[in-house]
């Protein structure tokens, strides 16, 4: 697969898993992304953000002792973040709803749900290039909107009425990816 304006993309990849790292880097490889930086940890990827500037960060859920869901918190919303705005994509092997809104309500941009394939990831990492979402803030909340396009709705807390599935579901990519771009 030739995407040719991958290659001035730089990516940090947090995986406390070197096989997995190694995974994700063939994969974008495979996409000719640019430059390729990698971190076992949340904390570890924040320390490398003060030396090198990544354009999109995928990082796994699982991670002592910063785990992915603490690490976009920190790159959110923490003062001294290097890039509040960061587009990341997480990867988990879970794949209930919870877990899912959990990873939403943290402020990632999208979600992969492991094993991992070619197609997902560049389709996830050309949502976040080509879709970008605004971003909000709250009071608690600083993240990319969960809505991709304006609707008007009913009510004072401006939420629509899509029904969530179960939180004890697992969902496949699909039901995912409804999910996080609900609007298509």
């Amino acid at each position: 697969m030739t995407v040719g304006y991958l290659a001035n993309i730089k990516f940090l990849v947090v995986d406390d898993n070197a096989f997995m790292r190694t995974i994700v880097r063939r994969v974008l490889a495979t996409l000719e992304t640019g430059e390729v930086k990698e971190a076992a940890d949340g904390g570890d990827a924040l320390k490398l953000m003060k030396t090198f500037t990544p354009d999109i960060a995928i990082v796994d859920w699982e991670m002592q002792p910063i785990d992915g869901i603490e690490f976009v918190k920190m790159v959110r919303m923490a003062d001294d973040s290097p890039n509040s705005f960061l587009p990341v994509i997480m990867l988990s092997g879970y794949s209930d709803t919870n877990r899912i809104l959990i990873a939403r309500d943290a402020g990632i941009n999208e979600f992969v749900v492991k094993p991992i394939s070619v197609k997902t990831l560049y389709n996830r990492i050309q949502n976040v290039i080509e879709r970008p979402r605004q971003f909000v803030r709250t009071k608690s909340y600083f993240g990319p909107d969960r809505r991709r396009k304006e609707a008007k709705f009913e009510g004072d807390d401006k939420r629509g009425t899509t029904p969530i599935p179960p939180l004890d579901e697992s969902l496949d990519q699909d039901k995912v990816n409804t999910l996080f771009n609900p609007d298509g």
